[in-house]
């Protein structure tokens, strides 16, 4: 077996320079730990509901096991539309405004992904979920921080994020 040091070698200089994340060390504590529920990865601390697993074992048993389309299922993208349309207001069109991720940080990285010329800044809030910083770099982007205060209760400030804005701007990322 090849040691770490030669093997570390053959990873992209871009991938080396980030840091790495503390919150899977958390994770791995938490894990470890029993009657704990961790928050630090978006799990709830229980099982996934007897009819939820229900119905996915019966659409195994139907044979639903092929790709959807890239993206999502139409039926799904439908009543996402449907839903925020009439909790929130705004309407879209499933069709052409709606793509299903697995998670917020593959749909956060594919957004990235698709704007980001390498050395565009993207302007995002301290503190944050971890991934922001590294999908910039793995993108060839520049994160820009814009530090938040627990004496202000975390808001960013209008006046910080127009400090950070330069010609080379290209987007923000808010998540709340």
């Amino acid at each position: 077996m090849k040691d770490s040091k030669s093997l570390r070698k053959r990873v992209a200089r871009s991938v080396q320079s980030i840091r790495p994340s503390g919150i899977r060390d958390f994770f791995e504590i938490v894990n470890s730990m029993e009657d704990t529920i961790s928050l630090g990865v978006g799990e709830p601390g229980y099982a996934t509901p007897w009819h939820i697993r229900d119905s996915s074992m019966y659409a195994l048993e139907r044979g639903a096991t092929s790709y959807t389309s890239n993206l999502g299922l139409k039926e799904l993208r439908t009543a996402l539309a449907e839903y925020v349309e009439a909790f929130f207001g705004p309407s879209y069109d499933p069709a052409t405004e709606i793509l299903v991720t697995t998670g917020v940080s593959e749909g956060l990285d594919l957004a990235i992904r698709a704007i980001v010329d390498p050395g565009d800044e993207i302007i995002y809030h301290q503190p944050s979920y971890v991934s922001y910083e590294p999908t910039i770099q793995l993108s060839y982007g520049i994160p820009v921080v814009v530090e938040t205060l627990a004496s202000s209760g975390f808001e960013v400030e209008p006046e910080a994020v127009q400090a950070k804005i330069t010609p080379k701007t290209k987007a923000l990322v808010l998540n709340y």
